[in-house]
């Protein structure tokens, strides 16, 4: 049940959100964004594994076959999206900037995500990274703004996007 890294064991004995001394993947992080600096902070997640099962009572879906299926579903975004949007709830005042994968076991996924405090100086003040002081920024992460969620909204760039108006995918 303990993940083990190169900094040390985490596991399920840590709360599912928790704040990270440092990165687990200090390059993966820098390639996302991560600074080491005021204002960057690091949270550690955990997700349960597996597809979504259907919330109803003792199994009985009402209704025509097709909709049915209590076991078989999956859920409509990544575990990484999910990730980070719980963290996103958990600290209202921090924007996720965005998230990587650090490891699993039986039941659990467990991701890091980089959060960014708007209102600290060194943020405000750094031109590569105050764009995201702005009001638009407030949780990306429930909106799906952030790299994990565009993914599942079949945004991009080039020819296989050119049909792409805004959410239709």
């Amino acid at each position: 049940a303990v993940v083990s890294t190169q900094s040390g064991h985490y596991g399920r004995e840590l709360t599912a959100v928790h704040r990270a001394s440092r990165s687990t993947r200090p390059d993966k992080a820098r390639r996302l964004g991560y600074k080491k600096k005021q204002g960057m902070v690091i949270y550690r997640t955990r997700v349960k594994r597996g597809g979504r099962k259907r919330p109803v009572a003792k199994g009985i879906c009402y209704g025509k076959p097709k909709s049915a299926g209590v076991k078989s579903l999956k859920f409509q975004r990544s575990i990484q999206s999910v990730a980070e949007e719980r963290v996103g709830r958990a600290c209202g005042g921090l924007r996720v900037l965005n998230s990587y994968w650090v490891g699993a076991d039986a039941v659990y996924k467990y991701y890091e995500v980089i959060c960014v405090d708007p209102a600290h100086k060194c943020i405000r003040r750094d031109p590569r990274i105050n764009w995201i002081v702005g009001a638009v920024h407030k949780h990306r992460e429930l909106r799906a703004v952030t790299s994990a969620g565009k993914k599942n909204r079949g945004m991009g760039k080039g020819h296989k996007f050119s049909k792409v108006i805004g959410s239709s995918r």
